[in-house]
């Protein structure tokens, strides 16, 4: 396939003709298609309808403590989720809490505290010129998070095997620099898995800020859409080595792995930071969703549990973003507009174009009926230096329509494309 830098005017203008054709056509089909959120299908959420029998009124609400799960209490929530998301993240149960089914809200309130109580210092608020790290292409939700309690967003470009370490190493010894936000694991959008040597910088970081923490979103833990999936080193572990156990705060949840809008959301962090949220928690709370929390290990036990599951979800994952990627590989391939990834897990796909071309290839798909994130949310303030990224959420809409979505997007690509270079827009 001939690269579209190397076409003469020519071959250049018929091209572009023929893919006006198409685009034209696919008009005419008057499609209304949503590619724009990383939500489970229909089908997805139906793995999971067992669960709401599991209690019922002649369940034994007798929980290990003693205690009724029906009542006040259980503030950081029931020994059986901890000890199951203890094996997730393969950390101590010590060091679990279990609330309700957001992680957001965990991370939000979590920064929220930092604001007005501080996180290992002084309160946050009094840092005038607060910083916060933002590898990017990335996750639009943590970003707003820290924009909106008044930090200055610092993009840190991702490589191949996770962030900009150098850069991230820089940045951490200005003491103003408070936190970094992370998808550790099959990001968001990249698909990337930090490698073993990005977790150990993250680890051995010597930042000027004693109150500096690594906010590790790892969402996409158990998410392997093949049976090899990416391997990720633990965070945890090699922070206790390195003396730094109190610098991580690990958040997760069953989102996409039961009900997005009625899951259990969890984080980790060392014995010491877990008793400093605890104190402020029993101020706002007097128990997560306990009744919750028994459904679910009663319906995920363990970790064994979690993976045929898992299985189960990626059998139909697997065919939707293997649609994209080859439609992709058929249309977009070997012409020099385009690059992207094939993750192995997850639940995005990043499509690089043109540079100057991803908000008019946004434009496009808006025309032709395809509704996608908006374009440049990847970056911090909603700004890609580049205007080349493109999230792509193949999981809601059903195989066809992501069929059908991926030569829309791969007609817009290649439409924004050809007329930059023949009409230099």
């Amino acid at each position: 396939m001939q690269k579209y830098s190397d076409m003469d005017k020519a071959d250049l203008s018929k091209e572009f003709s023929a893919v006006k054709n198409e685009f034209e056509e696919l008009k005419g089909l008057g499609l209304k298609l949503d590619m724009s959120r990383g939500k489970p299908g229909s089908d997805n959420l139906d793995l999971s309808n067992d669960m709401l029998s599991l209690v019922s009124p002649d369940t034994d609400f007798t929980l290990e403590t003693g205690a009724d799960a029906r009542n006040y209490g259980g503030l950081d929530g029931i020994k059986s989720a901890k000890k199951l998301f203890s094996e997730i993240l393969e950390m101590p149960e010590e060091c679990i809490i279990t609330g309700g089914n957001s992680s957001l809200t965990m991370m939000f309130d979590t920064v929220s505290q930092g604001m007005t109580h501080g996180l290992g210092g002084e309160p946050w608020l009094l840092e005038k010129n607060r910083k916060f790290l933002c590898p990017a292409p990335g996750y639009d939700r943590h970003f707003g998070i820290t924009e909106h309690f008044g930090f200055e967003l610092i993009t840190i470009a991702m490589n191949d095997d996770g962030p900009d370490m150098d850069a991230i190493e820089k940045y951490v010894k200005d003491p103003a620099v408070k936190g970094v936000w992370c998808v550790p694991k099959y990001s968001n959008p990249q698909g990337i898995t930090y490698s073993d040597e990005v977790v150990r910088r993250f680890a051995h970081l010597k930042p000027a800020a004693k109150d500096f923490h690594i906010f590790w979103d790892n969402a996409y833990v158990v998410h392997d859409l093949y049976d090899q999936g990416d391997k990720l080193l633990n965070l945890y572990d090699e922070c206790v080595k390195s003396g730094n156990a109190d610098m991580p705060i690990i958040f997760t949840s069953t989102s996409k792995i039961t009900f997005p809008g009625a899951g259990v959301a969890a984080m980790a962090a060392s014995p010491s930071v877990v008793e400093m949220l605890k104190g402020r928690i029993k101020y706002q709370s007097i128990g997560p969703d306990k009744l919750n929390q028994l459904r679910h290990t009663a319906f995920l036990p363990d970790l064994a549990a979690v993976k045929v599951q898992m299985s189960k979800h990626a059998a139909i994952l697997r065919p939707k973003f293997d649609a994209v990627t080859d439609e992709f590989d058929r249309t977009l391939k070997g012409k020099g507009i385009a690059k992207w990834n094939k993750p192995n897990g997850g639940y995005f796909i990043s499509l690089f174009v043109m540079k100057g071309c991803a908000k008019r290839v946004g434009e496009l798909c808006k025309e032709l009926g395809l509704t996608l994130t908006s374009v440049g949310a990847t970056y911090p303030y909603g700004k890609d230096p580049d205007d080349s990224n493109i999230r792509i959420a193949p999981s809601f809409p059903s195989l066809d329509d992501i069929m059908t979505a991926s030569k829309v997007l791969s007609c817009a690509v290649r439409y924004a494309a050809l007329e930059k270079l023949t009409l230099g827009c």
